[in-house]
């Protein structure tokens, strides 16, 4: 196959993957296929007990230390909350949300009856007659679906507990350098998942890869802790989304797009190890991949992963993406292109001998 019929079966990748909704603890469509894409590639699939999926790829060598690459499924979302007696939806966030950027737009609402289209609502400037807008809260926004009442939104299905997740096309910007679209958190770590075990595809691996994806990480990073407790792996790789800060132009600010993939090293639950670290930078030198320093406000699946069982050593390797947690992200095809080939460079070398660099003494 080419470079460039890889390329373009990338980017057809990354717009099914996108596209696909799956908010907290509703990630089915996500896990289907997953669970179909990456079971010709792996000697077993299997599950943890809230609904992780992972592939595993054993190696003919007994003494091989376990290595886990994980993304997480779940997009950012809502849950139905209650229905009002004029058959608006009041809803609960499912990860987190800034109110200014969720009201105007589409979501599907997914219920045990079919999906069906939903708007949240805005007030627009006519009726607002010069007043200040009182400061916006989550609680504030109705969706409409167009129901005239509750009895009429029931009788279609809707109930307190369902799903609401954003509607999104994903589409290539002008330069073909860049894509718009939603979920790039952390439908980038499904992707990079998905095409690392196809590039394994009948190659001999000096460890025993997990490699798969979690559940609920934007709620709390619930998912990983089951998967890791069933799992026992040796090592962790979390394979994250984190927000760009780069629209100022400073060579100082953290996660800047066209730049590499991001080697976080700090975030208010864990620290990269030194000797992490130095694995980490001397594969990536090594092979000539781009990288930058990542230093994030909030946490990922490493931070509930380096906690458990005996304390396990862990790493994220990840991408920037502008406007995360809306319904129009943009992300760059060479950042993902450079994390995909680091995490593939660091499963090809992580062997017993590594393991042993990696221990704290």
């Amino acid at each position: 196959m080419s470079r460039e019929q890889k390329r373009l079966n990338t980017r057809e990748l990354i717009k099914r993957t996108t596209e696909l909704q799956g908010t907290s603890g509703f990630e089915h469509n996500i896990r289907s296929f997953m669970r179909e894409e990456m079971t010709p590639f792996v000697d077993d699939i299997d599950y943890d007990g809230l609904g992780g999926i992972f592939g595993v790829k054993k190696s003919e060598n007994k003494e091989a230390p376990k290595l886990m690459v994980a993304a997480h499924m779940d997009e950012v979302g809502f849950m139905v909350s209650s229905i009002t007696e004029k058959g608006l939806i009041k809803v609960l966030p499912l990860g987190g949300w800034n109110p200014y950027v969720v009201s105007s737009q589409r979501f599907t609402l997914q219920t045990r009856s079919g999906d069906y289209p939903v708007v949240s609502s805005s007030v627009p400037p006519h009726l607002l007659k010069n007043k200040e807008s009182s400061k916006l809260a989550i609680e504030d926004i109705l969706f409409d679906g167009g129901f005239e009442s509750k009895e009429e939104a029931e009788s279609f299905g809707v109930k307190p507990g369902d799903p609401l997740v954003p509607d999104v096309e994903t589409i290539e910007t002008a330069n073909g350098k860049s894509f718009i679209g939603k979920a790039w958190d952390n439908r980038f770590g499904v992707t990079l998942v998905l095409e690392l075990l196809k590039m394994l595809e009948g190659e001999s691996l000096p460890n025993t890869l997990i490699a798969g994806a979690n559940v609920q990480e934007e709620v709390g990073l619930r998912g990983t802790k089951g998967a890791v407790r069933k799992f026992d792996p040796d090592t962790f790789i979390a394979v994250d989304c984190s927000p760009a800060n780069d629209l100022n132009g400073s060579k100082e600010s953290f996660g800047r797009l066209g730049e590499g993939f991001l080697l976080r090293i700090q975030d208010p639950g864990m620290i990269l190890s030194k000797e992490m670290k130095e694995f980490l930078l001397d594969t990536a030198e090594t092979n000539n991949i781009p990288y930058q320093y990542f230093v994030s406000k909030g946490g990922t699946d490493a931070v509930a992963a380096h906690q458990l069982n005996r304390g396990i050593p862990s790493a994220v390797i990840g991408v920037p993406a502008r406007y995360i947690h809306t319904h129009q992200s943009l992300f760059r095809i060479d950042d993902y292109e450079a994390a995909r080939e680091m995490v593939y460079q660091t499963v090809k070398a992580f062997d017993r001998s590594t393991l042993e660099t990696l221990k704290i003494r």
